[in-house]
């Protein structure tokens, strides 16, 4: 196995995501989102011969840090077809599901795929190449009450009238093709002192809306309550608000709004039991290493058994 995780993704929290598996070297582990492979050849490390590996990425680049084993397998697709998947590896339950949400370091890194601020490219943003849908689509096609749900309901960005308003306006002119174009356009909109996050949240919710990742992350979270073993483990890491309420909401209340059921005598019915209440940050060495790391939130549950 060769150690790429430097040039690709340096994997976070990664001490931290390795003991919430509470791993058992025969058991059946899950990484769904592979990238560099750092967590997973964490993970594979502490298996026995008997163990298993599956590894899930729809990005095509992460193919290139996958290795060859009896035990490990490499699936590129996305995590949303997680089910049907280890339905034709005829595996039917699990011992633990790592999930490290959002955008790697080399997707950033790659200007051609226009996640990144810093780089001049293409408004792409697409995770799966083979997508249709891309952020340059957005900009210049979708009405004005979708701009203002997209960025809305994603990006929580104040001043937002004024950003849809300068979007319309601009794409009558001519096509926004690149993301040097766009941040030229909202840079004068952006609070003083405050552009690059505001900058950022635009971008987020763009990055989110083209790879639909709140539905993929609801069906991920469903999926992983049904495929886990009582005593599983999930483990899942987001980098900002909206993923990290929903990951919350059904890992503490079963639900993605945050609203409680109750069965005829008065328990909570949840699938998940939490493994620590407030979710684990990265601490300020890592944060210093990576500065990528600084908005991570981790969140471990268990498996309730049923009948709990």
């Amino acid at each position: 196995m060769e150690n790429n995780e430097n040039t690709y993704h340096i994997p976070v929290l990664l001490d931290a995501c390795i003991e919430g598996l509470n791993i058992n070297p025969n058991g059946v582990y899950i990484d769904v989102t592979f990238g560099g492979g750092g967590h997973s050849r964490a993970i594979f490390e502490r298996l026995s011969p008997q163990g298993k590996l599956i590894a899930f990425d729809q990005d095509p680049d992460a193919l290139k840090n996958a290795w060859e084993a009896p035990n490990f397998h490499f699936i590129p697709a996305n995590f949303q077809y997680m089910s049907n998947h280890l339905r034709a590896l005829d595996v039917k339950q699990v011992d633990g599901i790592l999930a490290d949400l959002g955008v790697s370091s080399h997707q950033f890194d790659s200007a051609e795929r226009g996640f990144s601020l810093r780089f001049d490219g293409d408004l792409d943003m697409r995770m799966n190449q083979a997508g249709t849908l891309t952020a340059k689509t957005i900009v210049n096609t979708y009405e004005e009450d979708d701009l203002y749900r997209v960025l809305r309901s994603y990006g929580e960005i104040d001043g937002l009238r004024k950003v849809v308003e300068a979007l319309m306006r601009a794409r009558q002119k001519t096509e926004i093709t690149t993301t040097s174009q766009l941040t030229a356009l909202l840079m004068p909109l952006a609070p003083r002192k405050k552009e690059h996050k505001f900058l950022a949240q635009v971008f987020q919710a763009l990055r989110i809306e083209v790879n639909d990742e709140m539905a993929v992350l609801k069906s991920f979270l469903e999926q992983a309550s049904k495929l886990l073993k009582p005593s599983g483990r999930l483990v899942v890491m987001s980098y900002h608000s909206l993923e990290d309420r929903l990951v919350k909401n059904y890992m503490k209340r079963g639900s993605f709004d945050g609203k409680t059921e109750k069965d005829f005598f008065g328990n909570l019915i949840k699938p998940f039991d939490e493994i620590i209440r407030k979710p684990v940050s990265p601490s300020d060495e890592e944060i210093e290493r990576n500065n990528r790391a600084r908005s991570a939130k981790l969140r471990i549950a268990e498996k309730l058994n049923v009948g709990e």
